[in-house]
């Protein structure tokens, strides 16, 4: 991946180069009987880029004590046809499948898909009411919640959550109304945004203390684009609008999902992966911050994978969290690990 001459387009997705990863330096898996819930992870098959149960599997395998699994919504295996606001329904109904396929044993010991948070388009309002229904009835069990991504800035370098996205999705009636919806149902709503939208997560949240709010990758900081240089900048914006957001008691935060956000390594110019302390160096910042503000019962690590395997592989990035969370009580590291997010998402 090294001697590219052209800027690495951070905040995109490409298959990951296998032959790069395995540069990685080995490392001894650090805790080893620590147990995680993955809180955070996609399954897809795109043109060049399959991660299904095989590859998971594989990851899972390679030494972490990881139970189960949250799936996050990726536009993966929508419904060709029917009423376009029910397509989505069928990407729960495949991991719905894989879910089942897991829990044959036949591989390995995790609970892939113990929980799946899907798409619904809340701007729906009351309508989106009979979507929801149909995600409750496909998910056998398992469908936690909704992720409606919100994404969105000026600079087209970068990328935001969606072609047609528009600034303050949050603040919209229409949004809203379909967010009564959910909460209604019982559901949680995964929330995604960037660093310089955050005021809308923490207005959200407030007018809406009854809906369990998780928020995304550690809120979004950016470090790429108009954001390059401005790190300093950048950390003291998103501190600020986090305070803020920690005393909204109903929001928890995933800590992960930073490699090609917040830009810090530049995976296509280096020359091998980073080790796992290069790593916790670089995010320890923000994440012990989150740690700080909302407390380790509020906190849960994600690894976010395939995206986050375009610069590491699965067992370095756990031990990347590892060292971040090392001077965390014995008690600390179980909520930040396993507890938060089994009481978040509900999976007892």
């Amino acid at each position: 991946m090294s001697g590219q001459t052209q800027p690495t387009p951070f905040g995109r997705i490409f298959p990951p180069n296998a032959a790069w990863l395995a540069q990685q330096p080995k490392e001894q898996i650090l805790d080893p009987d620590l147990p995680i819930i993955d809180t955070h992870h996609h399954l897809w098959d795109r043109a060049g880029d399959r991660y299904l149960m095989n590859e998971f599997a594989a990851d899972l395998a390679t030494g972490h004590n990881v139970v189960a699994t949250v799936f996050l919504q990726c536009h993966a295996m929508y419904r060709a046809t029917g009423a376009p606001d029910m397509r989505p329904v069928g990407e729960t109904e495949f991991v719905a499948g894989i879910a089942a396929m897991s829990d044959s044993g036949g591989y390995g010991t995790t609970r892939i898909g113990a929980g799946i948070v899907g798409f619904a388009d809340l701007t729906l309002g009351d309508r989106v009411e009979p979507v929801l229904e149909a995600h409750v009835r496909a998910g056998g069990g398992r469908f936690r919640g909704v992720r409606h991504s919100a994404g969105w800035d000026a600079s087209d370098v970068i990328g935001n959550s969606g072609a047609q996205m528009r600034p303050h999705l949050y603040q919209r009636p229409d949004f809203r109304a379909g967010l009564a919806r959910l909460t209604s149902f019982g559901l949680s709503f995964d929330a995604w945004l960037f660093h310089p939208q955050l005021a809308d997560i923490v207005d959200l949240a407030r007018a809406f203390p009854g809906t369990n709010i998780v928020l995304g990758h550690v809120g979004g900081p950016l470090g790429y684009g108009p954001y390059a240089g401005k790190g300093d900048e950048v950390y003291a914006s998103w501190k600020a609008a986090m305070t803020e957001l920690a005393r909204c008691p109903n929001v928890v935060v995933k800590l992960g999902g930073m490699m090609m956000r917040l830009a810090a390594f530049d995976y296509l110019a280096a020359a091998r992966p980073p080790s796992s302390e290069e790593l916790a160096s670089l995010w320890r910042p923000y994440m012990e911050t989150c740690i700080d503000l909302f407390g380790a019962r509020r906190c849960m690590f994600e690894s976010n994978f395939p995206v986050e395997k375009m610069g590491t592989g699965y067992a370095t990035l756990w031990n990347a969290f590892k060292r971040i969370a090392s001077g965390a009580s014995g008690e600390e590291k179980r909520a930040l690990f396993n507890d938060t997010a089994s009481r978040a998402y509900r999976l007892d």
